[in-house]
C-alpha cells in the first residue's frame, strides 16, 4: 500500500519534498538543479541517487542525509534509500581540457589516480585488494569468499570483506548479524565479526528491501561503501563480487588497485564456459587471475561414504590449465557447509579441525604467498576423502 491517492500521487509528494531540500552551494533545491536521479517510488519504497561532481562527494553526504530523511517523512513512504553517485562533471572552468594523463599501475594499493575522468583509487590503506568472482550465480561464491577471509583473519592478518552484490546481499546473513553500522562523522564504522571487517548495503537497508537500482545508483552504492565507509589499514580485503561481467566488475577494476582475482566455479561445462568469460574480461581490464576454485567437486553420502560426482569433476583443474592460470583447490558438496553458512557461523570458524575448513586455510596460505610474490606451490590445496 502507498497512499489512498495511489503511487502518482506519492511520488508527486516525494517530488515536493525533495524540493526543499537545497544544495549549501548553489542554493537551488536539488529537483530543480537536476540532482536527483532514477527516483523510483514503489509500494512504498524510494530509491534513487543524488549526481554530484565527484570532488565535492565526502562533503555532501549530509546533503543526501536530508534528502533522504526528506523523502522517507513523506506520509505513505515505508523506506526511502538515497546514494552519491558521483559521475555528475563539474561545470568547466575553462574552455580546455587538461591533457589526460597516464594510467595507474595494478598491484599493491600505493596508487595515487585512477583512470582519466575517474579522480583518486579508493582504499589507499589497504595492501591487497582481491576480487572472489564468478562466470554464474549459485556455485557457492559468496560462501567461498566469507570462509577465505575468516581463514586469513586465523593467520593473522588484518582483513576486511566486502560484498559488493548490490541487488543481492549475502554477507549479513553469512555472517550471522544483523547489525546497523555506527557512524564517527562522515565515515560509516564496519561491522566486526569473525576476526575480520565487514560491509554490505545489507547492514544498511532491511533485509527485505530489494535494490531496484539502474547501473549509476549501483556504481554510486559501490563507491559509498568503499570511500565513506572507515576500512583502516588492512593487510588484505576480499571483495565478494556479484556474479557476471557488469558494472559492479568494471567500477571495482577502475576505482581501486585490484591486486588480482579468484575465480570460483562447479565442475561442470555450462559453469566453465561462464569461467573463460570472466578470465577474459579481467584480462581486459588488467587484473592479474590469482587462480581457480572448484566448488561443489564431489559429495560424499554422510551415512555410507560413497562418493559421487554430481557435477562432474576435475573441469575446474582442467580449465586452469588451459587458460594458463594456477588452480588453487576443491570443495566437496557438503550438507554441513551450507547449513553453517545459512547459521552465520563459517565452517572454518565452527569446525576449524574438519577436513573442508583446512582446504579453505590451506587455499588461503596460498594466496597470501601468491599476493606476496612467493613462487608457485608443488600441489594444489585439495580435499581428501578419510
Amino acid at each position: 500500500m502507498t497512499t489512498a491517492t495511489g503511487p502518482i500521487a506519492l511520488t508527486e509528494a516525494v517530488q515536493g519534498a525533495l524540493a526543499k531540500v537545497r544544495d549549501p552551494a548553489s542554493g537551488q533545491d536539488i529537483l530543480a538543479a537536476g540532482m536527483v536521479e532514477g527516483l523510483t517510488v514503489r509500494d512504498g519504497l524510494v530509491q534513487f541517487a543524488l549526481a554530484v561532481p565527484r570532488e565535492r562527494a565526502t562533503a555532501l553526504e549530509p546533503l543526501r542525509q536530508a534528502a533522504e530523511r526528506a523523502a522517507g517523512a513523506v506520509p505513505g513512504v515505508l523506506s526511502a534509500t538515497v546514494v552519491l553517485t558521483a559521475h555528475r562533471p563539474t561545470p568547466a572552468a575553462a574552455p580546455t581540457p587538461p591533457a589526460p594523463k597516464p594510467a595507474a599501475p595494478r598491484g599493491p594499493a600505493q596508487a595515487a589516480a585512477g583512470p582519466a575522468g575517474q579522480g583518486p583509487l579508493l582504499l589507499p590503506e589497504v595492501k591487497h585488494i582481491v576480487a572472489i568472482a564468478s562466470g554464474k550465480g549459485g556455485v557457492g561464491k559468496s560462501t567461498t569468499a566469507v570462509n577465505l577471509a575468516v581463514a586469513l583473519a586465523a593467520q593473522g592478518h588484518k582483513v576486511g570483506l566486502l560484498d559488493a552484490d548490490i541487488y543481492g546481499p549475502s554477507l549479513p546473513q553469512m555472517l550471522g548479524s544483523r547489525e546497523k553500522p555506527r557512524t564517527e562523522g562522515q565515515k560509516i564504522i564496519p561491522i566486526a565479526r569473525w576476526g575480520l571487517s565487514a560491509m554490505s548495503i545489507g547492514f544498511l537497508v532491511d533485509a527485505e528491501t530489494p535494490m531496484i537500482w539502474r547501473g549509476p545508483m549501483v556504481m554510486g552504492a559501490l563507491e559509498q561503501l568503499m570511500g565513506q565507509v572507515a576500512w583502516g589499514a588492512l593487510d588484505i580485503m576480499l571483495v565478494d563480487m556479484p556474479p557476471g561481467t557488469g558494472d559492479a566488475q568494471l567500477t571495482m577494476s577502475q576505482r581501486v588497485p585490484l591486486a588480482g582475482a579468484v575465480i570460483v566455479s562447479t565442475p561442470q561445462d555450462v559453469a566453465l564456459l561462464d569461467v573463460r568469460r570472466g578470465v577474459r574480461m579481467f584480462e581486459k581490464v588488467q587484473v592479474p587471475v590469482l587462480g581457480l576454485i572448484e566448488n561443489m567437486s564431489f559429495h560424499c553420502c554422510p551415512n555410507c561414504g560413497h562418493r559421487s560426482d554430481v557435477f562432474g569433476h576435475g573441469g575446474a583443474r582442467a580449465e586452469a590449465g588451459r587458460l594458463g592460470v594456477e588452480f588453487l583447490g576443491e570443495l566437496p558438496l557438503k550438507l554441513e557447509i551450507r547449513e553453517l553458512a545459512d547459521a552465520g557461523t563459517p565452517i572454518v570458524a565452527a569446525r576449524a579441525d574438519s577436513p573442508e575448513a583446512q582446504t579453505y586455510m590451506a587455499i588461503a596460505a596460498r594466496l597470501w604467498d601468491k599476493l606476496q610474490g612467493k613462487g608457485a606451490s608443488q600441489h594444489a590445496p585439495r580435499f581428501v576423502v578419510e
